[in-house]
């Protein structure tokens, strides 16, 4: 009776006896295909014994190895692989290190382990808890891979197994890291690198990017310098960088660190000077008043022409009378001679102005009037 089946009334389409039966007739089978196969390899090691001591060959694909090895195959109606694999495992199973019972698999299997002496009494000691070897069981004792994988790492190397084709493992990938209780227990580091792989494309990236910055948590983790890196790519765009910076200007403390800054202060300035001229112009083209506005500042000028000359008499009127009976010396003379000078020249220049309309000024009186 078998060891690993519990009694029930049917294993498959059987009964539990018949099934019993069944094993016991196939089990005889095995042991005859096992002995065969022994058979098989002993004669292959007869026509091509190993070549090199403990029965590893450096040379299996030796010209006159194989060339043997394949014509016995092929005159006994086997695969050059099978006949191949048979002389390495009798090379490994002296006779009488084979054990009745255990298939000529789990021998094939076991060979791998190195030592003899290990490997001779591993053949004797079933695993624990079960009565005989398996192939499994042959195979998880050299650290091979199962056919029915159990433990989870027997589990891992299945499936690396099975998705070493790029497009199947891109098709478990999405559906795996669409269970969020499988994507729980990635480590970060390796989460990491799947973000990384996953957004190289750049709309993928582009497309995921909002959600990140919609996330406090998230973007309260990046480095200062990484943020600037941000903000500057984002902002490249000049309509967003206008409307971006229009609202950081209204944070005072972001306002005044940005002012503190003589570049930005600078250019601060010339924009709003740039942006008033081009408001005046626009005014002056487009408004209805413009004409009148014009006459009121050319009022306005002639009113400040006058009141700059009636300031000019009233001051000297009220300085002149105070040097009375005070003589200048002769460095105080030459400097109110050369401002009379300036004030002759600009005097004359006015009633030019008034005259003609002609406003130019010649080079000679521009550096008199700049002190030269």
């Amino acid at each position: 009776m078998p060891e690993e089946i519990e009694k029930d009334d049917k294993v498959g389409s059987v009964s539990f006896e018949r099934y019993a039966e069944i094993v016991a007739e196939l089990r005889k089978l095995i042991e005859t295909t096992s002995r065969a196969q022994f058979t098989i390899g002993d004669y292959a090691l007869e026509v091509e014994p190993m070549r090199e001591y403990g029965g590893q060959e450096k040379a299996d694909e030796l010209f006159t190895v194989k060339d043997s090895l394949f014509r016995l195959a092929e005159d006994i109606g086997l695969t050059y692989s099978s006949v191949r694999n048979a002389r390495w495992t009798s090379s490994k199973w002296p006779k009488e290190r084979r054990v009745a019972g255990v298939s000529h698999t789990v021998h094939r299997v076991l060979a791998a382990i190195p030592d003899d002496e290990e490997r001779f009494a591993a053949i004797l000691t079933p695993p624990p808890g079960k009565a005989r070897w398996t192939p499994d069981e042959a195979n998880r004792r050299v650290g091979r891979q199962v056919q029915k994988p159990v433990t989870p790492q027997e589990k891992v190397s299945a499936v690396h197994t099975l998705v070493q084709d790029e497009r199947v493992a891109a098709t478990v990938t999405g559906d795996l890291l669409r269970r969020p209780a499988v994507v729980a227990q990635v480590k970060p580091e390796d989460k990491v690198r799947v973000v990384e792989e996953l957004t190289r494309d750049d709309e993928v990236a582009a497309a995921v990017a909002p959600d990140f910055l919609r996330r406090p948590a998230v973007v309260a983790r990046v480095a200062p310098a990484e943020k600037v890196k941000v903000v500057e790519e984002l902002t490249r765009d000049d309509h967003v960088a206008a409307e971006v910076t229009t609202g950081l200007l209204r944070r005072p403390d972001v306002a005044a660190r940005a002012m503190a800054d003589d570049t930005a202060r600078h250019q601060v300035n010339h924009a709003q000077v740039e942006r008033g001229r081009q408001a005046r112009e626009h005014f002056e083209e487009n408004s209805p008043v413009a004409p009148t506005i014009r006459r009121l500042d050319r009022t306005a000028e002639f009113l400040d022409l006058v009141t700059a000359c009636h300031a000019f008499v009233a001051a000297a009127g009220r300085m002149v009378p105070s040097l009375r009976d005070r003589e200048l010396g002769e460095d105080e003379r030459i400097i109110v001679h050369e401002n009379v000078a300036r004030v002759r020249a600009t005097l004359d220049w006015i009633e030019t102005a008034v005259d003609t309309g002609k406003v130019d000024v010649d080079g000679e009186l521009a550096r008199l009037l700049q002190g030269e």
